[in-house]
């Protein structure tokens, strides 16, 4: 099985859980990690799981303000032109075989407000005709961070828990298809 993790990341925090991610979901798929500039779009090859990670920016996926704020705050990663919201955009409607999971950095201390990247994620894959698998949310210090302690590891064992769903979903289709 393969997998895709597209992250877009400005202060190196949502790609730290993006990499704990990709770690966990090696340990039984094989998986390719890439920067939103550099995830391909629209995707061409087959895929049986894409995770999508970005920071919560205004209680949504980042917009070229957002971006341009951040790196005036001291921003060493992103670029103002695009972010996940735009790879998603380049993305064909319709049915799809992939599954997707989406997450998202954000402060903390605006854990119970309304709205994140990872929630605007999931809205923009069920349009585009993707089933979704999952959504989380790992939390940082401060917009600029650190992560919270322990958000690292609980990424990684999301990472893992997607693959083991994967594997689940696959052995069902297996038997569907012997039955038939």
């Amino acid at each position: 099985m393969r997998a895709l993790v597209v992250y877009e990341s400005m202060f190196g925090n949502t790609e730290k859980i993006a990499r704990a991610v990709t770690r966990g979901l090696s340990d039984r798929m094989e998986v390719e990690l890439a920067e939103v500039s550099m995830a391909p779009a629209p995707l061409s090859e087959l895929l049986d799981l894409i995770v999508v990670g970005a920071p919560t920016n205004a209680f949504s996926l980042s917009r070229s303000s957002t971006r341009a704020d951040a790196l005036r705050k001291g921003a060493t990663q992103g670029q103002e032109k695009s972010g996940l919201r735009e790879w998603l955009s380049s993305l064909n409607r319709g049915p799809h075989s992939e599954m997707v999971a989406a997450f998202d950095t954000r402060v903390e201390k605006m854990r119970h407000l309304p709205g994140s990247a990872a929630k605007r994620a999931a809205r923009v894959i069920d349009r585009l005709g993707y089933q979704r698998i999952g959504r989380e949310s790992f939390y940082v210090v401060d917009v600029g961070g650190p992560l919270e302690p322990g958000e690292v590891a609980r990424a990684e064992e999301w990472g893992r828990h997607l693959a083991m769903e994967m594997a689940l979903r696959s052995v069902g289709e297996r038997r569907r298809s012997r039955r038939s």
